[in-house]
């Protein structure tokens, strides 16, 4: 439940497009590459939504009366101390993925996965965590957006490209546009905890018309993506 398996295609869609992207210019698939790119997305992932379950319980910004997904450790379902566990646990995978890719790809996407892991722990941990000061949706733009995009392509081709780069900005689009939805549902008990997220900062009319520009741009933005960077039309689909 902590891990919000609904949340993982955020994880999945990224590697996917960039994936594709690479065997559409090389016509050639490393399929451990793809494997190992997949896995740590997703495992970084669940280390970030667990490490956020645990940070928000120990600052108080998940009462009882929230709405959405039950919090495992402000509910008091599971202890904080195997919530922290799992989060290591998860982090320990990712880690694991990126040494495989590392010795694929060069330490390049090791240092890459460093900093993603450290900027989810930092969400919301740590002594400053940006999700409280309205960054989150930046983070969630940068990593689930440009990095986790063109980092599957580089790890196909070792090499960047303009095609991955345009399309990792409209799938950063909509990763970030998942993350002010959940804000704007939580405005009100976000702001009473003192978490000064975007929505509560823009407020939840401006944060909706934020949501409907994230979709409206990405879809049309797809076919001027793929015309300027030359993609291929069945990216369309």
């Amino acid at each position: 439940m902590a891990s919000r398996p609904r949340t993982l295609p955020a994880a999945v869609a990224p590697v996917l497009v960039g994936t594709a992207a690479a065997v559409e210019a090389s016509d050639e698939l490393r399929l451990g590459a793809f494997v190992a790119a997949l896995v740590g997305s997703v495992f970084i992932q669940i280390g970030t939504n667990l490490a956020n379950d645990y940070s928000d319980a120990k600052r108080g910004a998940d009462s009882m009366d929230r709405l959405g997904p039950v919090r495992v450790t402000a509910s008091g379902l599971v202890a904080p101390r195997r919530v922290l566990v799992a989060t290591w646990v998860a982090f320990g995978v990712a880690v694991a993925a990126g040494i495989y890719l590392t010795a694929v790809a060069g330490p390049v996407i090791l240092a890459v996965g460093a900093v993603s892991i450290l900027a989810g722990v930092l969400y919301t941990g740590g002594p400053r965590p940006y999700g409280y000061a309205g960054l989150g949706e930046a983070f969630v733009f940068l990593f689930f957006g440009l990095v986790a995009v063109n980092g599957s392509y580089y790890v196909q081709v070792e090499r960047l490209d303009w095609v991955p780069f345009a399309l990792s900005i409209l799938v950063g689009f909509l990763s970030t546009a998942i993350l002010v939805v959940n804000n704007v549902r939580d405005t009100d008990t976000d702001r009473r905890a003192g978490k000064r997220t975007l929505a509560v900062r823009m407020g939840r009319a401006r944060s909706r018309a934020l949501y409907t520009g994230l979709v409206a741009s990405t879809y049309i933005g797809l076919p001027v993506a793929l015309l300027s960077a030359r993609g291929p039309a069945w990216g369309l689909l």
